[in-house]
């Protein structure tokens, strides 16, 4: 007889990495089979601007040239029968919950990286059946009951599973192993390694390091001596080490961040302070949900050539009000950036995060005293936008001429890799996490 034991290590862990197929294109394609089943078709933040940015695109359509990144007039390029849909992220949440609301039933341990993929750590579900079997009944109710493709891999670690996933798409299993890396990842190159970008992997290449093998093999003291610790780091991850644990979602994040992808390239301070103001508001909003405070402001800025830099600064004090984090970024902007250089997308991301209730001493007399009125203001507005919607308070500035108003209007003032809404579902949830019985 079969023990289902036998397929998990004595020690060490199983962990799964659910990553959905072409996410938006496949929830619209759920949603309405007979209008877009095996059509090429594209989300695009401007759905009447052909500069608008294509988010995503289904595997019709790669097949046909387009892909994630194009504007929409180039991918028209490439496919003239291309199909570009409005994006509609209460759609996308309500199947985000639903995949993971699936996938919670096999362990507590999921970790929601993004709106569309999460990690699981599946070491101690032994009674659900063996890694491959857990893995195939996931994504066969995933498709089956929701209509949606994803691809699963199975390894000892976040990072294998995550570059597992990646090597089968769509509707992909992969399984790989510490002892498979060597066969299956050394000969890449660098930039294939999840988590090393193209200006790391350049660097890497000054130093005459072009695979993941050649990486593995480096001299760990030249690779921190060139990256600082990230060094270390590359050369484990290189040879499959990854001692990251699969935490739980509903841990307080470390950071809340915010990014727009903007219509038009813009260079205007007025029209960067419009854009800024929605997107401070957004961190704010979301800031406040969680019942957190944020000493650290972080701005990004790409350009249209997809450079991007980012720039911080660490305030006096803790705060959550939009206007602060507001006059920060734009403080960091004009410090940071000339205002000849055009940009493709801004954001604000808050670091240092600390609870609400452990705040107060860290606020200065002046702002102790006028704190209760700016928090009984706050908190009425946030009621009115919970109840009504986020357009029903709007600043002046917000009403402008914005050139990132398209985006909100077309509702992607919530970020794709915004998961404040799985972790509000969870916490509502008077029954708590299923629990797993050993």
């Amino acid at each position: 007889m079969r023990d289902t034991a036998d397929f998990y290590p004595a020690r060490g862990r199983v962990v799964l990495h659910v990553d959905m197929n072409a996410f938006y294109c496949s929830v619209h394609e759920a949603e309405e089979p007979d209008k877009y089943r095996n059509q090429p078709t594209a989300v695009a933040g401007s759905v009447e601007l052909r500069k608008g940015v294509i988010v995503t695109c289904s595997y019709t359509a790669r097949k046909l040239g387009v892909s994630t990144g194009m504007t929409v007039s180039q991918g028209l390029k490439k496919c003239p029968e291309l199909i570009v849909i409005q994006p509609d992220f209460h759609l996308y949440r309500k199947y985000s919950r639903a995949f993971m609301d699936i996938a919670y039933e096999y362990t507590p341990l999921l970790q929601a990286v993004s709106i569309d993929e999460c990690y699981l750590d599946i070491s101690g579900s032994k009674q659900f059946g063996t890694p491959l079997e857990i893995a195939n009944e996931i994504q066969q109710r995933i498709r089956h009951e929701l209509g949606l493709p994803c691809s699963i891999g199975i390894a000892p670690n976040k990072l294998l599973a995550k570059m597992a996933s990646d090597m089968k798409k769509p509707n992909g299993i992969t399984v790989l192993r510490i002892r498979d890396v060597s066969k299956l990842l050394w000969d890449k190159p660098c930039s294939d390694l999840f988590g090393i970008g193209r200006k790391t992997a350049d660097k890497l290449k000054s130093m005459r390091i072009y695979t993941i093998g050649q990486l593995a093999a480096a001299e760990e003291r030249k690779l921190i001596e060139r990256f600082g610790v990230a060094g270390s780091w590359m050369k484990r991850a290189a040879n499959g080490i990854d001692d990251s644990p699969v935490n739980d979602e509903r841990e307080k994040n470390k950071s809340i961040g915010h990014t727009t992808t903007l219509p038009r390239d813009i260079s205007r301070m007025e029209d960067v302070q419009r854009v800024l103001l929605n997107v401070a508001d957004q961190v704010a909003r979301r800031l406040r949900r969680q019942n957190l405070m944020a000493q650290t402001i972080q701005i990004t800025i790409r350009t249209p050539d997809m450079k991007t830099i980012t720039r911080s600064q660490s305030l006096g004090t803790v705060t959550e009000q939009a206007e602060e984090i507001y006059r920060e970024a734009c403080e960091l902007y004009r410090r940071h950036w000339s205002e000849d250089k055009p940009v493709r997308l801004l954001g604000i991301t808050l670091q240092n995060l600390v609870p609400k209730e452990e705040s107060a001493l860290q606020l200065d007399l002046f702002d102790y005293e006028r704190q209760p009125k700016k928090e009984s203001l706050t908190r009425t507005m946030d009621m009115l936008r919970d109840k009504f919607g986020e357009d029903a308070v709007l600043t002046a500035g917000m009403l402008t001429d914005d050139p990132s108003a398209l985006i909100r209007n077309h509702r992607i003032r919530g970020t794709s890799l915004q998961t404040d809404f799985l972790r509000e579902e969870r916490d509502e949830n008077a029954d708590g996490p299923r629990s797993i019985e050993e």
